[in-house]
């Protein structure tokens, strides 16, 4: 089954290289962009939108899924595992940098608003 474009949650990108990331925001689709499992249980129809028609500038098509040569689906998925696994390993460490980073600007930032109301 292709990807849900329907489902609540279904994403898509479209990035300033003319790139376009679709994925699952609950990352229940290993093989995105190409197709959602067919027994989903997550799935739910988006409201917001049904019944409406999207017009040209939504989305560009899905490129071809690349042929993989002797790799089950099981295997693909161990390798996205492990790749989020990877990212997930980094990712605490740099959102705290980047939230500490943050902290100090806006403390910075408080102290040049009240020097200048002095």
């Amino acid at each position: 089954m292709p990807m849900r474009e329907e489902c609540k949650h279904f994403q898509s990108r479209t990035y300033a290289s003319g790139e376009v990331a679709r994925f699952c925001a609950l990352g229940l689709a290993p093989e995105a962009p190409w197709r959602c499992p067919d027994d989903c249980k997550a799935y739910e129809r988006r409201i917001a939108d049904a019944g409406w028609v999207h017009g040209s500038l939504v989305e560009p098509p899905v490129e071809e899924e690349p042929a993989i040569s002797g790799a089950s689906a099981d295997e693909m998925a161990s390798i996205l595992a492990d790749a989020e696994g990877i990212v997930d390993a980094v990712a605490p460490k740099e959102l705290a940098e980047a939230r500490a980073q943050d902290a100090r600007r806006e403390k910075h930032a408080g102290r040049r608003w009240w020097r200048r109301g002095r």
